[in-house]
């Protein structure tokens, strides 16, 4: 590297760098910067007498060429008396001596910075550093120079400590602290493969590495132990580009073993997302027990059902029977047993011969018979093996139910699926209802109060997405309302506000599921009709509606801790019968009623300024509009345009800000209610029902402790007309004839209609013992069930021979995921 500087004036001296002329005179002060530690420093001082020159150097023996040209310059300058001409010239030489010598350095024409002031010239040589390693490393592959041998694995090492040190905060611990090897000139390291060690070291000279499937098994370990952070990364990125069902469980171990938590979480992602492809890997039949815990028991399992994950540790099980076979219940207990269909769990799970010779197994099947028997005991069963996985849980169903249309209260009720925008229905509810309020709590779906017509309602129903039926064995609310506010808020119910045909409520009541009781809470500051209502941050908010007399633009919220209301922030728009829902931690009210006409407006509540904020408007008025939150998406349900009630659907896309019509619902509704549901099985399916048919389920049974209202007695379905006789509740048929939780009658007469079943189905020695159905079976078995023998044994023992079945399907389980309120 050479810099040249030659005597240069407007008068026809010129500075050269480089071998070129430059166009303006040479500065005060020149800075050469080589590399981090090597630095060249030429300072002149004017004068009329004399000049200073000083120069330090610490470079290597390659540059002493340019201090040499520079002296030679220097005392040019001196001889010539050209500095104090030179120093006056200006900021045009800077350009000049970056453009020349950047055009001019053979070695460093691409990897060099120049910097300019007006009396500063700094230079960096980018390839110093670089060039500096790759003679050290010429040193170290000649043995010359060299401080330090490793010993890895029978090879000697030789290598300079401070290289080692500069890279590595192992041999940086080693060479600088108190340790023996610190004064040692050979070092051994134990336990790890020399070609890996030797691979790493060159990297530390060269700053390059390739990584492969023949040697990341070595180096991993060794940049673990050497704490070369950097290699360890790159070893872990090429094995996360390595995962395949087939090998991504010994990847796993393999990023256990060695504490690389990143690949541990990709790995783990990588296996639940792919869960039934690794299922069948010879890798997962080698798994260690406590590695096949660790997979069962994740929320992120991507399973279509709870069968998948029982037919997984079944394969594990029976790949070494003899040994494995005590661990079956301690597997069990993280499969979700509650979760699985009935038909599934009775003629799978109770009748496999490792199961049944279990105590411990027993139980287990006992614990989720009872699940799904007594749905209105869910709430005190909840636990791990209740909760849905998360994967199953992205399949979310929106609920509309009841509402007013062509002149008269409806009790219909559908399904929205939004992954198909299509609309089902599900079983109607025993009593038509308006101005209905619904919340989801554990698993179900309530229906509370509203107007059927004729009279205003303060019963309440409960559909079960399990079974596809209501039940009315829910307490009643205090007062009759309609127009009712209702939310889910730490697990119990809130109906807010409504009227009970007198006058306009401001009375608030909580629902508790485990006790099966509404108690009174404190009212709200204001009597609401048709009053939104949304939990956010654990707080209720009653949002608009009417206080009897006119719309309201007043919000209100209740916070159970202290069980006070207060008054917050008013919309800017009154509205009554409008839709309200919680959507990306903001508050949405749509739609309602003003004191003139119906409303498309939008507007929305961000609590961290206390500021509703105007959003763009729906496509159609909606008054009476129902809100919800399904799959991630504000969906706004029917309601009234102040000409037609509406059955359609629009959903908002907050990236486009702009509302788009998805669908149509088969009924009109004004004044409806909405609930999510989420799916526990993706392929769930309502509109059919289930049930085992051609098996005889003799030898499956809960536990003989009494079950509530079921008085311990016996029910079984058998099809070659055996009796159950060991006190079993046979659930063959759960889904069709024998609904989870229907009380035993000893008053109605079972099956009373039966010879008029719409399925032409006949009935031969229709006998009763001392238990009998309630009708209600079968009316609730539209084209499902065809019975051809039905008899009784004098005890408890009831057994129905099925012959054919219509429009039967797999019934799969629903788990909860949030409520809005559909309001008239």
């Amino acid at each position: 590297m050479d810099v040249d500087i030659h005597p240069n004036s407007r008068n026809g001296g010129s500075s050269v760098y480089h071998g070129q002329r430059l166009s303006t005179d040479i500065p005060d002060s020149i800075n050469v910067s080589v590399g981090d530690s090597s630095n060249i420093r030429s300072s002149y001082v004017d004068s009329s007498t004399s000049v200073t020159g000083t120069i330090r150097s610490d470079i290597c023996a390659s540059d002493n060429r340019m201090l040499n040209s520079l002296h030679e310059r220097v005392n040019f300058c001196e001889s010539n008396n050209l500095v104090s001409r030179c120093c006056s010239l200006g900021d045009g030489l800077m350009n000049s001596v970056q453009n020349s010598y950047v055009a001019s350095s053979a070695n460093n024409t691409k990897s060099s910075v120049v910097q300019q002031s007006n009396d500063r010239l700094a230079y960096t040589a980018e390839r110093h550093p670089i060039s500096s390693f790759e003679a050290m490393n010429r040193f170290r592959k000649n043995k010359e120079l060299c401080d330090v041998v490793l010993l890895v694995d029978g090879r000697e090492i030789y290598t300079h400590r401070v290289v080692l040190a500069a890279c590595s905060a192992y041999f940086r611990a080693m060479f600088t602290g108190e340790l023996a090897e610190s004064r040692q000139t050979e070092v051994t390291l134990y336990d790890l493969d020399g070609d890996a060690v030797e691979t790493l070291i060159d990297f530390c000279y060269t700053s390059q590495i390739t990584v492969e499937e023949c040697n990341v098994q070595n180096l991993l370990p060794a940049a673990c132990l050497l704490q070369l952070t950097e290699i360890q990364d790159v070893c872990c990125e090429f094995l996360k580009r390595q995962l395949d069902p087939s090998n991504c469980l010994g990847i796993r171990a393999f990023a256990d073993t060695h504490a690389c938590r990143g690949l541990l979480r990709v790995a783990d992602r990588f296996t639940h997302l792919n869960f039934l492809e690794v299922v069948e890997s010879e890798e997962f039949l080698l798994l260690p027990v406590s590695h096949l815990v660790d997979i069962l028991s994740s929320d992120d399992l991507n399973i279509n059902s709870e069968e998948q994950v029982y037919y997984s540790v079944m394969r594990w099980m029976h790949h070494n029977l003899s040994d494995r076979r005590p661990y079956l219940s301690y597997l069990l207990e993280h499969v979700r047993l509650p979760l699985l269909s009935p038909k599934f769990l009775v003629g799978t799970v109770s009748t496999d011969l490792l199961v049944r010779s279990d105590e411990r197994c027993r139980d287990l099947v006992d614990e989720a018979k009872d699940y799904l028997l007594l749905p209105q005991e869910r709430p005190l069963m909840q636990g791990p093996r209740t909760k849905p996985r998360k994967i199953l849980q992205g399949g979310e169903l929106l609920f509309a139910i009841g509402g007013w249309c062509s002149g008269d209260a409806i009790a219909s009720a559908e399904h929205y699926d939004p992954r198909t925008h299509k609309w089902h229905l599900v079983a109607p509810m025993h009593k038509r209802r308006c101005g209905v309020g619904v919340g989801v709590v554990y698993d179900l779906l309530y229906a509370v109060g509203g107007h059927d017509g004729h009279s205003y309602l303060n019963s309440v129903e409960r559909y079960d997405p399990h079974t596809n039926q209501w039940s009315s064995d829910i307490a009643s609310t205090s007062t009759c309302r309609t127009s009712v506010g209702v939310a889910v808020l730490n697990g119990s119910m809130y109906a807010v506000g409504g009227q009970d045909g007198v006058s306009c409520l401001n009375f608030v009541e909580c629902y508790d599921p485990n006790v099966n009781k509404w108690l009174k809470v404190s009212s709200m500051i204001t009597r609401r009709l048709g009053v939104g209502v949304a939990v956010l941050n654990g707080q209720l908010y009653a949002v608009g509606g009417s206080d009897g007399q006119q719309p309201l633009s007043s919000v209100e919220h209740f916070d159970p801790r202290v069980g006070t209301w207060h008054q917050i922030s008013c919309m800017g728009t009154k509205r009554k019968h409008l839709g309200v829902a919680v959507y990306n931690g903001l508050i949405y009210a749509v739609g309602g009623r003003d004191e003139v006409t119906e409303l498309s407006s939008v507007e929305c509540l961000d609590l961290r300024s206390r500021t509703w904020t105007p959003v763009v408007a729906m496509t159609s008025r909606r008054s009476g509009v129902g809100l919800a939150v399904v799959n991630n998406q504000l969906i706004a349900i029917g309601g009234f345009d102040g000409a037609t009630y509406l059955k359609s659907v629009e959903l908002y896309d907050p990236d486009a800000n702009c509302w788009s019509v998805r669908g149509s619902m088969n009924s009109r509704r004004l004044g409806g209610g909405v609930g999510v549901v989420r799916l526990v099985n993706p392929h769930f399916n309502l509109n059919n029902t289930s049930f085992i048919s051609n098996n005889s389920i003799s030898n499956c049974s809960t536990t003989n402790r009494g079950i509530g209202h079921m008085n311990n007695n016996t029910i079984g379905t058998s099809c070659n007309n055996s009796i159950i006789n060991d006190d079993s509740l046979g659930l063959s048929m759960t889904d069709s004839i024998f609904p989870p939780g229907l009380p035993i009658s000893t008053t109605n007469q079972y099956f009373h209609n039966i010879n008029n079943n719409n399925n032409n189905s006949s009935s031969s020695n229709n006998s009763t013992g001392s238990n009998s159905i309630s009708q209600s079976i079968m009316r609730n078995l539209p084209n499902s069930t065809l019975i051809s023998s039905v008899s009784s044994t004098s005890g408890s023992t009831i057994t129905a021979t099925t012959s054919s079945v219509a429009n039967s399907g797999q019934m799969n389980i629903s788990s909860t995921r949030s409520s809005s309120t559909f309001l008239f």
